[in-house]
């Protein structure tokens, strides 16, 4: 089932959220030291309640027999456009579609919305992602290397 976040699982959708980036840290050789902003190492309470609160953000979980299994957040942008933040979901729960579900659901919201675009990053070397994005209609819009990271930020939008 497909809804929004109540304040109170705040710290359930961190889990999530750590869990489901940390299969990537590992693949990729990510750590806390490598890379602390990374998404599995820089989510916390404090920072979803920011977005929440502070930024207006729309947080959305899936929840599979009593189990929060997935995630994502939409922050609207002034331009009409919006950003997808932290799809996620929990590696026991992956290939049976709540990713898709979870996409699919965050385009219809943001069309709700009346924006025209969705943006998200990616890890650019995660060839695997970036070809399930595109298999879902995002396209691949560029990269940008940041000193912070240990890999390359890829950029990819979904047209509305």
């Amino acid at each position: 089932m497909i809804r929004e976040v109540r304040r109170e699982e705040i710290p359930e959708c961190v889990r999530v959220i750590r869990r489901s980036h940390q299969t990537v840290a590992d693949e990729f050789g990510f750590t806390p030291e490598n890379a602390p902003r990374y998404v599995a190492f820089a989510t916390d309470e404090g920072r979803l309640l920011w977005q929440m609160d502070q930024q207006h953000r729309l947080m959305v979980l899936d929840e599979e027999d009593g189990v929060i299994c997935g995630f994502y957040s939409l922050l609207p942008q002034d331009n009409g456009e919006c950003e997808l933040g932290s799809l996620s979901v929990l590696p026991e729960y992956r290939h049976r579609g709540i990713g898709t579900a979870l996409l699919k659901h965050a385009m219809d919201r943001a069309r709700e919305q009346n924006r025209s675009v969705m943006n998200l990053s990616i890890v650019e070397e995660n060839r695997v992602l970036r070809k399930w994005y595109e298999r879902n209609g995002a396209v691949h819009t560029g990269t940008e290397k940041f000193d912070f990271f240990p890999f390359t930020c890829g950029y990819m939008k979904v047209l509305l």
